[in-house]
């Protein structure tokens, strides 16, 4: 039997590091989501459509690792999780990326259309504690939403069949995946098949962190001008340093030749 055909978002007017990046804005991309959701190109036997985000680390990664381009490439859609992204498309590309979508502003967005709409969730990453207070900070902004299921982001490969066959049989409309780059996108790649039945696969980076309160987000303004990686570098310096140091300026080289 064919696969179904996927409602895709429309055509991407940034290609960055080879990868095509969706034009969708913040609030375009949620109602994305929930329309898809409840469309008929979701159905309980076709795989998830998988949604993930590139910003500065995850550009650097690819430019690297081919088996990481390689998992981004296998992504139904991918959002700009980076103003620098944002600002550099609007001097290199043809067509402008339109604003940033990170997931952490995303959440909320789709949270509120699912909480009217009925939709479901799964929550799955981070510590037992972090996944635990995230689920709770949720719902106590949130108190209709239906959260089918969570589940702390620390387990091997041999344990991934079984938790796939409990999130499939929960059949969320959306699994919020939060396993940091790049171990989000590649199980979310070697389990397309076995989560058959959930609506839209999004990956989710810090997300959990976020949401538990265990990290604090920068303020707007420094998420507007594209420093919240220096509020975060301030706040874990040496978890960070090395990382932001050397991703930071080898993804500004990455895009400057590959954006258009």
């Amino acid at each position: 039997m064919a696969e179904p055909a996927f409602n895709r978002p429309p055509r991407p007017t940034a290609t960055v590091c080879g990868l095509n990046v969706s034009a969708l804005g913040l609030r375009a991309t949620a109602e994305f989501f929930v329309d898809y959701c409840r469309s008929q190109a979701r159905s309980n036997s076709s795989r998830p459509l998988f949604s993930t985000s590139l910003n500065g680390h995850a550009i650097s990664l690819c430019a690297r690792d081919a088996s990481v381009r390689r998992s981004f490439r296998g992504a139904d859609q991918i959002n700009a999780d980076g103003q620098p992204m944002v600002a550099l498309s609007r001097m290199l590309s043809r067509n402008p990326l339109p604003e940033r979508v990170a997931t952490t502003d995303l959440f909320p967005e789709v949270a509120r259309f699912a909480k009217e709409l009925g939709l479901s969730f799964y929550m799955l990453g981070g510590s037992e504690e972090v996944n635990r207070k995230a689920v709770e900070a949720t719902l106590r902004a949130y108190p209709s939403l239906r959260i089918v299921g969570r589940r702390h982001g620390y387990f091997n490969l041999a344990e991934e069949p079984d938790i796939c066959a409990e999130i499939a049989a929960l059949r969320p409309d959306i699994l919020w995946v939060g396993l940091g780059i790049p171990f989000e996108q590649q199980f979310c790649i070697r389990n397309l098949e076995r989560l058959r039945g959930v609506g839209i696969i999004k990956t989710a980076g810090g997300l959990l962190d976020f949401l538990s309160l265990k990290k604090p987000r920068a303020p707007k303004w420094m998420q507007n001008v594209g420093f919240e990686w220096l509020f975060r570098l301030a706040a874990e310096p040496r978890r960070l340093f090395v990382r932001y140091t050397t991703t930071n300026p080898h993804a500004l080289i990455v895009m400057f030749r590959s954006l258009r």
